[in-house]
């Protein structure tokens, strides 16, 4: 069995019940998927459209992909229809332009909403007391063909185990507050977070969904 294969089996066996892995297939060539694929796994996140649209038609019509990458308006229309979720809707202005593109091709998109708790400035998202408003003023429910599933978030890139640990407290604390400030919400129950380094914290801290690349296919392929 492949190398892949096998991390992909370990990884299965040591995530809990109610925790799912997205593999992060970015930058890595279909024949890495299909290894992945045949040992199991059919959950795939890319981060760029054009690499995503390439890669379809080479696999199998039964992955479910998510979109995990800085989403820009002008790419929305080429990824609805085509991803099971799109993870990273870091704007206000974007989960809008999904659910106008969204309407006009006559589906519904699954989104998570992208918090931003890291030390970097250049990670996207809503700081916490945006998307609270967002909720506390209940502006989701202007959507009408967007389906608002989750949060997805980042910790810190640091080795700094206690900060990381903080972060994804952090993040799992902000999905515990929406859900109280809209007991109403139907099937708002995913929080993505946690990578290759540091998923088995994120899932202690709540994690439903953990996103990972490295651990499974190696150093990216650029």
């Amino acid at each position: 069995m492949s190398h892949i294969g096998e991390e992909i089996r370990k990884i299965h066996g040591l995530l809990p019940d109610g925790v799912e892995l997205v593999a992060v297939s970015k930058f890595h060539p279909a024949e890495a998927i299909m290894e992945a694929y045949d040992a199991g796994q059919r959950l795939f996140g890319e981060s760029r459209v054009q690499e995503l649209l390439a890669k379809l038609p080479l696999l199998p019509a039964d992955i479910r992909w998510h979109f995990i990458g800085h989403l820009q308006t002008n790419k929305v229309k080429q990824v609805i229809g085509r991803v099971a979720l799109i993870e990273s809707v870091d704007t206000e202005k974007l989960l809008l332009h999904i659910d106008k593109e969204s309407r006009k091709a006559g589906i519904t998109t699954g989104v998570l909403m992208q918090v931003h708790v890291a030390m970097e400035e250049t990670k996207f998202g809503f700081f916490r007391e945006e998307i609270l408003d967002f909720f506390r003023d209940r502006r989701f429910e202007t959507l009408t063909n967007t389906h608002i599933y989750g949060i997805m978030g980042m910790a810190s890139n640091t080795d700094d185990e206690a900060r990381v640990a903080s972060d994804f407290g952090e993040i799992a604390s902000i999905f515990r507050e929406i859900k109280e400030l809209c007991p109403d919400l139907r099937g708002f129950d995913t929080l993505s977070m946690g990578m290759s380094g540091d998923w088995p914290l994120a899932v202690e801290k709540g994690s439903t969904l953990v996103r990972v690349g490295t651990a499974i296919f190696g150093q990216r392929q650029y």
